[in-house]
């Protein structure tokens, strides 16, 4: 069969590999239909996220934003999973060992593996996979349901944010995750600030019914933030972007006893003014993924709102172009919102 296969740092190329055996108990053989392409994907390319720096090695199969149909069904599976049913993947295995596994967190679990990422992913036409890590989807577009996990990153955003309806959010970045981050909370009634380089982005979360912002500079974004949510400024901020300056102007911005909610990533750090901690008594809140559990939420998430969330996708590529739809993800971002790569 064909893969995608990164086989050094900037070295991919679509290879034959082996035909995965038949499934075991409890394993689903799945046939790859649409993976997402994220930031992560081009860090492991870059080879910034080898085993020296706590991730995986090479060579690697990659794709963690997979959708797929059943193909087989080893033993044992659960009786809702079916041949030729759509399904979209939650991609983090936990220990369940170490501390947070121990206190229901396993999506922070200090030995987790991701497919993709420490073990072969969706870049492939066939693979087997835990059937604990399979979820039925109905969208019709493979494409749509692979959206599911970066979804997933903002059901445990606006969980972890404690978001009610009628609270002012700002979301510095409208990026794939900030439009997840906006398309729920405005589902849960809250009323959002969105906040881009690029006016085009804030374009898609207007349809959502949020207002925008340019970013022009830190403090003119945190006095038009603070404008905008009126009193004290927002209750909750969320930094979806990993950028210093969008980082520090969530911390100045969020109103007294707020919820600062670090769902961006990056290896940068930041200069903050530690009295902004203590005076105004702030939650700083980072989030990882979701649990299984919230997978089953996002994946809901995207059967009600299919028709948003099939603008996220912005670019398709075939498997067989695989190595130049990374490149063209990492060159052109202000082009590009999510690149899919279709294995059918």
């Amino acid at each position: 069969m064909r893969a995608a296969l990164t086989r050094a740092a900037h070295d991919i190329a679509v290879v034959d590999v082996a035909e995965p055996s038949p499934p075991g108990p409890g394993e689903v053989l799945v046939r790859s239909e649409a993976i997402g392409i994220c930031g992560s994907d081009y860090h492991f390319l870059l080879g910034e996220l080898t085993e020296a720096a706590g991730g995986s090695s090479f060579p690697r199969i990659q794709g963690h934003e997979v959708a797929g149909t059943i193909e087989a069904l080893g033993a044992d599976c659960r009786p809702e999973l079916a041949v030729a049913q759509r399904v979209a993947l939650y991609p983090l295995h936990a220990c369940g060992h170490c501390y947070p596994c121990s206190v229901g967190r396993p999506n922070t679990c200090d030995n987790f593996s991701l497919i993709g990422i420490h073990q072969d992913g969706g870049l492939r036409q066939h693979f087997n996979i835990g059937q604990a890590q399979v979820f039925p989807i109905t969208t019709e577009d493979a494409a749509v349901a692979a959206m599911a996990e970066p979804v997933s990153i903002a059901v445990r955003a606006v969980d972890r944010a404690r978001i009610e309806h009628g609270e002012r959010v700002v979301v510095l970045g409208a990026g794939p995750i900030g439009q997840c981050i906006c398309l729920l909370a405005r589902e849960r009634g809250a009323e959002v600030l969105m906040v881009d380089l690029q006016s085009r982005r804030l374009e898609l979360s207007a349809e959502m019914g949020a207002d925008g912002i340019v970013w022009s500079d830190g403090d003119s974004v945190v006095k038009a933030a603070r404008d905008w949510a009126g009193g004290g400024g927002p209750p909750v901020v969320v930094d979806a972007t990993g950028v210093p300056a969008a980082v520090r102007a969530m911390v100045d911005m969020v109103c007294s006893a707020g919820r600062a909610v670090q769902v961006g990533m990056s290896g940068h750090e930041v200069a903050v003014r530690i009295g902004s901690f203590t005076e105004k008594e702030i939650d700083l809140l980072g989030v990882c993924c979701c649990g299984g559990g919230a997978f089953g939420e996002a994946v809901a998430a995207v059967e009600r709102n299919a028709a948003m969330v099939a603008r996220l996708p912005s670019h398709d590529f075939p498997l067989e172009r695989a190595p130049e739809a990374i490149d063209f993800a990492i060159g052109h971002p202000d082009e590009v919102m999510k690149v899919v790569i279709r294995v059918d």
